[in-house]
């Protein structure tokens, strides 16, 4: 077995036991940071209005115009969410954020 299917065997081991994994166990990618266009597009894609963005967020309609128009940038959480949406469109609706 490879090492990598070896420590995916071990975290999904750690996972059904219910103990937490070790950091080393893990690789944690970096919040990214996203351009106005970027934070346009990955909401353009996911069909959202600005609204329903800001809501699924969980931050003010105001807060995404500024990321939009590069007044502000999203922070924390927000960033991470961000790039849920961007890797999976329908992640809101996949997650039980948004029903149908």
């Amino acid at each position: 077995m490879r090492r990598y299917e070896a420590i995916y065997q071990e975290v999904k081991d750690l996972m059904e036991s219910g103990k937490p994994i070790p950091s080393d166990k893990l690789t944690i990618l970096d919040v990214k940071t996203y351009t106005p266009d970027e934070i346009r597009d990955i909401r353009m894609v996911a069909k959202m209005t600005q609204k329903t963005f800001a809501r699924v967020i969980g931050v003010s309609v105001k807060s995404v115009e500024g990321w939009e128009r590069g007044y502000s940038q999203p922070e924390g959480a927000a960033r991470r969410l961000i790039g849920l949406i961007q890797s999976n469109p329908t992640f809101a609706i996949d997650a039980g954020i948004i029903r149908q």
